[in-house]
């Protein structure tokens, strides 16, 4: 087997794996953990080469958290404009809201014309519980 493809293998195996959670920002140390536990281990260092070139081509998007400065990575799919809405985070679960509501458009216009201040909605993400996870605390 060559070298290109294993990791043409290894590509398709986290690609898959951000599709199929991609209600959910997932760190590359969760990517690499669920894929060694999915019977395909990938090194970090290829989860994190690949999930930079992911972004660079527009098909995930990457938060950081300012708290710890870890980044997190989203899949993201055709039909949703995420450029467009917040999302909400749950930290808990991991899992991720859209918010894409005329209230929040809302919000954004208040902040810009009250404020000074033009919201990035790519990046904001809203952290808090999701309703089962709160109902678990």
């Amino acid at each position: 087997m060559s070298n290109s493809t294993y990791n043409t293998k290894q590509k398709r195996s986290i690609l898959q794996l951000l599709e199929n959670n991609k209600d959910r920002q997932l760190s590359c140390d969760e990517i690499t953990e669920m894929l060694k536990n999915n019977g395909t281990p990938v090194g970090k260092t290829t989860v994190y080469r690949y999930l930079d070139s992911l972004e660079k081509n527009g098909q995930v998007r990457k938060y950081t958290d300012s708290d710890s400065k870890t980044s997190s990575f989203q899949y993201i799919d055709d039909h949703l404009n995420c450029q467009e809405h917040m999302h909400l985070r749950c930290l808990r679960c991991g899992g991720l809201v859209h918010l894409g509501c005329d209230f929040m458009s809302d919000v954004g216009k208040h902040i810009l014309e009250h404020h000074k201040f033009r919201v990035d909605n790519s990046k904001t993400v809203i952290l808090g519980l999701c309703e089962k996870c709160a109902g678990e605390v």
